[in-house]
């Protein structure tokens, strides 16, 4: 069965096919419109998309046929709290609303129905009917350290990294920008911070291993060993062998540590890819030559890859859900923030470009094919 590209981007969720050795757009979905998030459900083929609209708010959306059709379903929002116009829009003495879909989450193959989003500011929702209802985990929200976080990139923070291990569906670790490392084993009931090990180098000194002050960028982890879970920070890169309690930074990162996006291979822990840029005010490719690195001995060195992607001068950002490796971990798929797309083979060494004129990309995601 041939495998399928799904990417998010600002201007709709368009679909990739192979045939005859290249890939080619085979659908367009919500033309014109936002596509914050997408979710392939290996579990029964089912399709998620999760725009955001602006003025007409979040809005979620359901498939059950590859994309073909979609049914709008109620998108997460906060119970109304005194005040509040009940119509999802504060007021002066209203509580918040959901300004966007962050993530979506298949739960573990033995929770059927059972999804997961992160979105801002900060909330983690769960749906136990295939979002037909969703539901805030307040175990999360109603934490007194969650006062302290802050936004990075957006003014609110939020969540956007959530890790099911695919050996025990309870077992969550969650990253929030910037919130640090959350890490709960009974299916959010209860949680606990991680992080240790973890520093903002821009804060001040006495503050920089606060762990509940942490930017992480992204989580990802390794199905076959989910202890080992790959930290893009904004500080840098690290790894915790012990499913986000502590962490190891990471030094030999070239030609930069900084970056948002990671991928881990799903049978080796110690091979992961990188997308390296200059940080804070830039947030450009290094010397504005694109690059990719590798690596796969646990971090302790790092290969660099430019075999298709733009000599420069080069302008791409590839945001945190838009670097992924396929499920055999043979094959990678990028997108930036120019509208650049790509396919990696032989391990991330070569890239082909796919397209270089679609809209800015917030995620691609590997999916199955007809």
């Amino acid at each position: 069965m041939a495998e399928k590209i799904y990417v998010a981007s600002r201007k709709g969720l368009l679909e990739f096919g192979e045939a005859k050795g290249g890939w080619t757009m085979t659908r367009a979905s919500f033309v014109g419109e936002p596509v914050s998030a997408v979710l392939p459900d290996a579990r029964d083929g089912t399709l998620y998309a999760a725009l955001n609209l602006g003025h007409f708010g979040v809005k979620l959306h359901r498939s059950e046929d590859g994309g073909k059709t979609w049914n709008e379903l109620p998108a997460p929002a906060y119970a109304p709290e005194p005040g509040d116009k009940g119509n999802g829009k504060d007021d002066a003495k209203g509580g918040p609303s959901v300004s966007l879909i962050w993530t979506l989450v298949a739960g573990g193959a033995d929770q059927p129905g059972i999804l997961w989003a992160g979105t801002i500011p900060g909330g983690l929702f769960r749906s136990a009917d295939r979002g037909e209802s969703w539901a805030l985990v307040e175990s999360l929200w109603n934490l007194p350290e969650r006062a302290q976080w802050f936004g990075g990139g957006y003014d609110e923070p939020g969540i956007h990294s959530v890790c099911v291990d695919p050996t025990d569906s309870n077992k969550l670790t969650l990253g929030v920008s910037c919130g640090g490392v959350w890490i709960s084993a009974d299916a959010g009931e209860s949680w606990q911070l991680g992080g240790t090990g973890l520093r903002n180098e821009y804060l001040p000194p006495d503050m920089a291993e606060t762990r509940v002050l942490q930017d992480v960028h992204r989580l990802a982890q390794c199905k076959a060993a989910p202890n080992v879970i790959w930290c893009q920070h904004h500080n840098g890169i690290f790894r915790t062998d012990d499913r986000g309690i502590n962490f190891t930074e990471i030094e030999t990162a070239r030609p930069s540590a900084f970056g948002f996006a990671v991928a881990v291979h799903p049978a080796d822990p110690k091979t992961a890819w990188f997308v390296p840029a200059v940080k804070d005010e830039c947030r450009v490719p290094v010397d504005q030559r694109m690059v990719v690195s590798r690596t796969t001995d646990g971090g302790a060195s790092f290969e660099v890859f430019s075999d298709g992607l733009p000599e420069g001068p080069s302008f791409d950002l590839v945001y945190r859900h838009c670097l992924e490796i396929d499920g055999a971990g043979e094959r990678l798929a990028m997108g930036s923030t120019t509208g650049n797309f790509w396919v990696g083979e032989d391990g991330g060494a070569s890239w082909t470009l796919v397209s270089n004129h679609l809209p800015p990309i917030a995620q691609v995601v590997w999916g199955p094919g007809n």
